[in-house]
């Protein structure tokens, strides 16, 4: 199955992503992943991406496209993946379509609050990289990691106001994005309100009645 899974920051998308390519062993391909990788080991690909990333600029769509597209064309793509965080613009989309077939777009929604409830209740370790949530996963000892001892912290882009602001320029950047693959019968809305194991079930229900997932 070669999915587009689309929605807002903080909506859970890197979680159902895993947990599905553990599952069926399918790939799940982050643009944000790659490029950290890219940077974190100095590459010529990554200097280009660190100098949009230091100035806050997006990564031009020519850089996106041709690191989609080497990925896809590896070995463990074969079987499927699952693409998060591409495509970004309706060029990338159009692109995607010259690179290889999508079976499904999955568009995940939630209401704000409960997207501002999730995100803003998210604590990260700086030192080891542990993620817990205030609600649903709290470390052992409030506001320390469970792993390495460190300080927890609550990342500047989690704030209430911080998430409102994305959520607005998520609106603005993926509705054409999302009507392009609605209009190309290829759209599953998912309600996203709900526990992680309830969602990826009803995906995969909805999957297996398309005849995508076997």
């Amino acid at each position: 199955m070669r999915l587009v899974f689309i929605g807002p920051p903080g909506i859970g998308k890197g979680t159902y992503a895993s947990m599905l390519s553990k599952k069926y062993g399918i790939p799940h391909i982050s643009t944000g992943d790659i490029f950290r990788e890219e940077i974190a080991k100095g590459t010529e690909l990554g200097k280009k991406v660190k100098e949009y990333v230091e100035k806050g600029l997006l990564v031009p769509d020519d850089i996106v496209i041709e690191v989609v597209r080497r990925r896809l064309s590896q070995p463990d793509c074969r079987r499927g993946f699952i693409l998060d965080g591409f495509p970004r613009t309706l060029r990338q989309a159009e692109e995607l379509e010259k690179i290889t077939t999508i079976d499904a777009a999955i568009l995940f929604e939630a209401p704000l609050e409960v997207i501002i409830e999730r995100v803003s209740g998210r604590l990260v370790c700086p030192k080891c990289g542990a993620v817990y949530h205030i609600k649903w996963r709290p470390p052992k000892t409030p506001g320390i990691c469970d792993v390495c001892g460190s300080q927890l912290v609550r990342r500047k882009d989690d704030e209430p106001e911080v998430v409102r602001r994305r959520y607005e320029l998520y609106l603005q950047t993926f509705t054409p994005i999302i009507e392009f693959y609605r209009r190309k019968g290829l759209l599953i809305e998912i309600d996203a309100s709900r526990e992680a194991e309830e969602v990826v079930a009803d995906l995969e229900h909805i999957l297996k009645q398309r005849g995508i997932l076997k």
